[in-house]
């Protein structure tokens, strides 16, 4: 476990993986929560394995695929003052395939990952081609925010 703020944890579950730039991250979900008028109260990162996340969808959400991120959002109330308050689990063998098929960097691609589980959390759907077109415009806008 690595503490960056109290707002914000990482963990690794059952890979061995180091996440750079710990601090700088922090204030930039934190920037990125705050364009979306919200604020971050209690917000886990979870690195895994593909079998680890595989796991999680099944038992969870009864999806039998590999994914690269699920969102657990733990907010009582989606307008409580307290702020977003959830869990972030994140495929690390997904988004590097992911980036090696999208012809990007492994690091922006999981900053993108972040940033997409983050959106969800302040309210961000993608299941239609509207909420889709949607997320992506604001996954790009949360990377635009990045200055590290």
């Amino acid at each position: 476990m690595t503490k960056a703020n109290s707002d914000i944890l990482f963990f690794t579950g059952d890979i061995r993986y180091t996440l750079r730039n710990k601090a700088a991250i922090n204030t930039w979900l934190q920037s990125v929560c705050k364009k979306h008028k919200k604020k971050i109260a209690s917000l886990n990162y979870v690195f895994v394995s593909d079998d680890y996340l595989l796991d999680i969808n099944k038992r969870f959400l009864r999806h039998n695929f590999l994914t690269d991120i699920i969102s657990f959002d733990y907010s009582a109330d989606k307008k409580a003052k307290n702020g977003v308050i959830g869990e972030i689990y994140i495929s690390i063998a997904r988004v590097n395939e992911n980036a090696t098929k999208f012809k990007t960097t492994k690091t922006d691609e999981l900053h993108r990952v972040m940033a997409h589980g983050l959106l969800h959390l302040c309210g961000y759907g993608d299941k239609t081609p509207r909420e889709i077109k949607r997320m992506r415009a604001e996954e790009e806008n949360a990377l635009d925010l990045r200055d590290f």
